[in-house]
């Protein structure tokens, strides 16, 4: 059993098939993944959504550019590659890490063969670093660790990283204009969503929604100084470990 496992009261692992159902989710899904990404189909709310989307996704973009991810970078979590492309032009090396090789098969498709990149598939639940790396960058991923393993998660974020090393994360933020959900979530309650695909499964997946100043104190409490930002759809920023007291 990893050390990362969350347990409960008696010492029993818990969320462990909700994590499984999870990761079964998101390598069905990776066909249809970019679909939501660039509102097609089913995702599609119109042209004024769109450009508003594409408005503040260029303005993270340039977060990220301003904050700088250069040397070596670790993606944790790296999806169909929208980001990874914006990482390996500016990484010495970028290592991409996701439990679903479906997705990264789309990555590699994406991104093309670079030189200084290097996919690796494994549950980030039980993965650990072969070494450190100057920056740690997630996208869309911290929303779906479960509350109790938030801590246990920023640890291993703290081991990847050097003296120095900093990290940049990006996920969703609740739309409190929206009266619904996307239109793939069918319930949502106490963190968890339920979700359809395309071909009509259904699955539960981890979905934890944070306001920026709420995001920025819990990682106070683990160690963490943290500059967290929000916009209408998006919470965003970076993060480094505390230096100690002298």
């Amino acid at each position: 059993m990893s050390q990362n496992t969350a347990r409960g009261s008696n010492g029993e692992p818990v969320d462990e098939e909700l994590l499984a159902e999870q990761r079964t989710f998101y390598r069905q899904r990776a066909p249809e993944y970019d679909e939501w990404w660039q509102h097609r189909g089913r995702y599609d709310r119109g042209e004024d959504m769109a450009r508003e989307w594409d408005r503040q996704v260029d303005h993270i973009s340039a977060a990220l550019e301003r904050f700088g991810p250069v040397g070596d970078v670790l993606e944790l979590a790296g999806g169909t590659g929208w980001w990874t492309a914006r990482l390996v032009e500016t990484a010495g090396t970028l290592t991409v890490v996701d439990a679903s090789p479906e997705t990264l098969d789309i990555n590699r498709e994406r991104v093309g063969i670079k030189p200084n990149l290097t996919y690796v598939v494994a549950d980030l639940f039980d993965w650990q670093p072969e070494h450190p790396y100057d920056v740690v960058f997630f996208s869309f991923w911290l929303s779906h660790v479960p509350r109790a393993r938030f801590g246990p998660f920023w640890h291993l974020v703290g081991r990847c990283l050097r003296p120095g090393g900093r990290v940049f994360l990006i996920d969703n933020r609740r739309d409190p204009t929206l009266t619904t959900d996307d239109p793939y979530v069918f319930e949502s309650a106490d963190d968890v969503q339920r979700r359809k695909l395309n071909d009509g499964s259904e699955h539960r997946v981890v979905k934890v929604f944070y306001e920026p100043d709420e995001l920025a104190v819990r990682l106070s409490t683990e160690g963490w100084e943290a500059e967290i930002t929000g916009s209408r759809w998006f919470v965003y920023g970076s993060a480094r470990p505390q230096l100690p007291a002298r």
